[in-house]
Formats: C-alpha cells, sequence, structure tokens
C-alpha cells in the first residue's frame, strides 16, 4: 500500500461532502490518477451529488501529447465526452464563459516542484478568475517530486514576471501545490474563496520514491525521476542555444551542442565539484527542437546523491562552462519565449537579469550563490506560515 494519499484520494474516500451539490469545472491532466490509476475526471464524477460539467486543460493539453510551446485549441475529450476548454493558447486564465454557471473549479495538477514549470501558473490565473466571478477553488493536494526540505536558487524580482513565475518564489521552492495554492491566495491577495485537500502520510522530507505513488509524466518532457530531480536547473539551457535534451530519450539530463567537445565539457565540469553529481561525455542527436538532427557533444548528468544536489547550481555551471570553453559558439536566445516577446527568455527564467549578466562579467558560481541568500532566507521566512506537512 502506499505511505501517501493523495488530495484526490482523500476527496473521494473522506471528504467527498466537500463537493456534494456542486456543478464543478475540473482542471486536470493525465498524472491526475489515484494509487490504482484511476484517474480524477472518473473518480470526481461518480462521487454523489457532483456533477463535472467541463474540464480545464493546461499546458501540454488533458493527455499531454503536444510538445511545449504549442498553443492548444478547446477540444472535446473522447473518454468522458466533456468540453475541454484550453488555458494553454489564446487565453491562460479562466473566461467567464468558462466559469458560467460553476459553482466550484477543482484542481488535481501534478507539478514538479520548480518555479518555471507552468502548472501552478494556470492554477494561479484560475485562482484570480475565480475571485473575479466569485467561484469557489478546491486544491486537491499532491507530493513535490523533489520533498518540501530543501530550497535552493533566488527568488524572482517580481518586475520579470511571466508565465514561468508570476509572482515571486525561490527556483526550487519546496512547497507542494495546495501549498502554494494558498501562499499565493493570501500573500498576493488574490482573495479567492480557497479550500486545498491535503493529503494523509506526506512528510517534507520525503522523495518521490518514499511515498509509493505511481509516477505518471505530467508533461511529455518529463518522463521519469530523473528528469524532475534535474529539471531546477536544466530548464536553465532552454535560455540559451546549448540542446537540453527535448528530441531525445533523456531531456534534461543530456546536455550539449555540435560546438562543445564532449570531454573536454565533462571534465571542466567535473571540476567545478558541484555535490551530488557527475558528468559524463556524451554524444547524442536530437530529432526535433535545438540541433535537430546534428550530433551534439556534451554531458549525461548522473545524480549521485539527491539530497545534497543543487539542480539550479548544476544548470548554471552547465551554462557558464559551455560559454566558457566554446565563446564564439555559445549564445543567449532570443525572444519570444513562454508569451513573452521582449525580455531575454534566460532573464525570465532566472526571474531576474543579474544572473546572466554575472555570468557576463565572469563571476564566480560561490559568488553568484551567495548573492542570492540574504533574500531566499527571507523568502523562505515568508513561506513558513503556508506550510501544511
Amino acid at each position: 500500500m502506499p505511505l501517501v494519499e493523495s488530495g484526490l484520494e482523500v476527496l473521494v474516500r473522506r471528504r467527498s461532502a466537500l463537493l456534494r451539490g456542486q456543478r464543478v469545472a475540473l482542471l486536470t491532466h493525465q498524472a491526475s490518477i489515484d494509487s490504482r490509476y484511476a484517474d480524477a475526471v472518473t473518480l470526481v464524477r461518480e462521487l454523489p451529488g457532483v456533477k463535472v460539467a467541463r474540464l480545464l486543460a493546461p499546458e501540454h493539453g488533458l493527455w499531454g501529447a503536444p510538445q511545449d510551446h504549442v498553443w492548444i485549441d478547446g477540444a472535446r475529450d473522447a473518454a468522458s465526452g466533456l468540453p475541454v476548454w484550453s488555458l494553454y493558447g489564446a487565453r491562460r486564465e479562466p473566461s467567464a464563459a468558462m466559469l458560467r454557471g460553476i459553482d466550484t473549479v477543482v484542481v488535481d495538477l501534478q507539478d514538479v516542484g520548480s518555479r518555471y514549470y507552468t502548472f501552478v501558473w494556470t492554477m494561479a490565473l484560475a485562482l484570480r478568475a475565480c475571485a473575479r466571478y466569485g467561484v469557489r477553488v478546491v486544491v486537491l493536494d499532491r507530493p513535490n517530486p523533489l520533498g518540501g526540505a530543501l530550497v535552493e536558487g533566488n527568488v524572482a524580482d517580481p518586475t520579470f514576471a511571466s508565465f514561468v513565475g508570476l509572482y515571486p518564489l525561490a527556483i526550487r521552492h519546496g512547497m507542494t501545490i495546495g501549498e502554494l495554492a494558498g501562499y499565493l491566495n493570501d500573500r498576493h491577495s488574490i482573495g479567492c474563496r480557497l479550500a486545498v485537500v491535503p493529503m494523509r502520510g506526506w512528510r517534507r522530507a520525503m522523495l518521490w520514491e518514499d511515498t509509493g505513488l505511481p509516477w505518471v509524466p505530467p508533461s511529455p518532457n518529463m518522463p521519469t525521476l530523473d528528469t524532475a530531480r534535474v529539471y531546477p536547473g536544466g530548464c536553465l539551457i532552454e535560455g540559451t542555444n546549448l540542446s537540453e535534451g527535448r528530441g531525445t530519450t533523456r531531456p534534461f539530463e543530456w546536455i550539449g551542442a555540435p560546438y562543445l567537445d564532449a570531454h573536454r565539457y565533462a571534465a571542466a565540469l567535473e571540476r567545478e565539484r558541484l555535490p551530488g553529481v557527475r558528468f559524463r561525455p556524451a554524444r547524442f542527436q536530437p530529432t526535433f527542437q535545438k540541433w535537430a538532427g546534428r550530433l551534439c557533444d556534451g554531458v549525461q548528468i548522473h545524480v549521485t546523491d539527491a539530497r545534497r544536489f543543487k539542480p539550479f547550481l548544476t544548470g548554471l555551471a552547465e551554462i557558464v562552462v559551455a560559454r566558457r570553453l566554446a565563446p564564439r559558439g555559445f549564445a543567449w536566445r532570443r525572444p519570444p519565449y513562454e508569451f513573452e516577446k521582449r525580455r531575454m527568455p534566460i532573464d525570465i527564467l532566472c526571474g531576474t537579469d543579474a544572473i546572466r549578466k554575472a555570468i557576463e562579467r565572469g563571476t564566480p558560481l560561490p559568488a553568484i550563490e551567495r548573492a542570492w541568500q540574504r533574500d531566499l532566507d527571507h523568502w523562505k521566512r515568508l513561506r513558513a506560515r503556508y506550510l501544511l506537512y
């Protein structure tokens, strides 16, 4: 038996009265399952006195098929017959039409513990819209795959707000999606009528493997727990012309480009002596996106100690070293990126331009890390009152 019951399971087994007599819109996707692999749409529809009227879908759609940055249109779910309204395309915030006749929006999404992952921001926009139209929101909590004890990275500058960070959070925030809902709703005065259904049995020190719950990829390039573990740093590679391994079988674990030498790159990264990680020379050929069809020299990232590993610092190191070894080949990616047409992608990913500028000045990595520590410590004190576990 799993050690942890997700918020979905707690709702179904113990708190179904929360939705009795309600007409519901369900914001969900393919990773919204219980420990027996039953999906949230089926389970919520079977609750007594509950009418699921429509489905809302985040980036990658209801079934997680479209790739990143692909706009998604509305559709009808073939399995349930329900209409599906997309929140990743022409609209990212629910409209009045989407919420018409709805009493409660139920949110059941699997986050991966990194500020850039867009599902949290889809939820935040749903909170804002529901506050405006007087609709209640119920968030079903799920584990943070990276655990809830470790926090890393800078806290975003609000002037760099984007769809990869609408509100200031640390990169690796160490919160569950239910905790984030409470934090955002209160701290940023969204004012939604919010209820969070907490998990049972989850502890902050737990990694996903400790929960006993099945892993379902919440997005096409998040196939395994190994991917989620490196993602808080691996996603930074999207802000460069390095391949982050999209179009391969190991996205975010294989990093490289045709202009690098795999063995020199791996050796230089090893000399950084980053905790909990090793770098192995690797060569790969993406089938789509950056450098599609081209042989890339790079590294595979092997996490050797998940509790010591610093994924965000590691991602910065991968950029710093590639830029130093191949200054003529390396380049920052240009906008547009995630609905942002003006700012540099690396800047909205970092939530500041200070990190990019520090890299360009040749600031050592330890100094870059020290620069964000005071703000991070302050943010950790702010978040403490919103932790549920």
